[in-house]
């Protein structure tokens, strides 16, 4: 596991994306999976021992260290209906906004992924703006509908099945491409 600065940033998502690109063409990896601060590096152990694969991903960051990744960010466009948003109202209130504020503030910010994980597809999407940003429900819901959009804290998503959950539902999206995800990617919510 590498690790970086523990905050949620741009200047820490880019550097995870650069080693995660470095690593990538690693021999002897199985996967690796990039998240806000940290990258989980999963090999073969008869190609490594932990000490092999230690050498083998430093010297796979020097020789690349000042190497330009090149990005292939893509901007995804979801569009949203705010009018299925279950907790809509009581996020307005807590925060003392209307309804239609909170819509204005939420598809206003172009959001990063910044990690994929909970569920396959489950993009946590950051920074939701503090004027919104919600603390998660303090009993989980049961189930939570697929294309739930919601708010946890400073972080916006899209549940891509049925699960329980505990996060704000402020709208809903038929939006199915979860597998298009990767992190860096930006994404703007649209009202629908």
């Amino acid at each position: 596991m590498l690790y970086f600065e523990q905050i949620i940033s741009e200047a820490v998502l880019g550097r995870v994306q650069n080693v995660y690109s470095t690593l990538k063409e690693l021999e002897g990896v199985i996967d690796i999976i990039p998240s806000y601060s940290s990258i989980l590096i999963q090999y073969d152990l008869s190609f490594y021992d932990y000490l092999s694969i230690q050498k083998a991903i430093t010297k796979q960051l020097s020789t690349h260290q000042d190497a330009s990744v090149a990005k292939e960010n893509k901007l995804i466009k979801i569009p949203t209906h705010y009018d299925k948003g279950l907790d809509l109202e009581r996020v307005a209130k807590y925060h003392q906004l209307t309804a239609e504020e909170v819509i204005e503030l939420h598809t206003q910010t172009i959001y990063r992924v910044y990690a994929i994980g909970f569920m396959v597809g489950f993009a946590f999407l950051a920074r939701v703006n503090e004027k919104i940003a919600t603390p998660r429900l303090s009993t989980p819901r049961a189930k939570v509908p697929k294309g739930s959009v919601a708010i946890a804290d400073s972080q916006t998503a899209i549940y891509p099945q049925d699960s329980a959950g505990g996060w704000n539902i402020i709208g809903r999206t038929e939006f199915d491409g979860f597998d298009q995800f990767t992190i860096g990617d930006s994404v703007q919510f649209v009202r629908a």
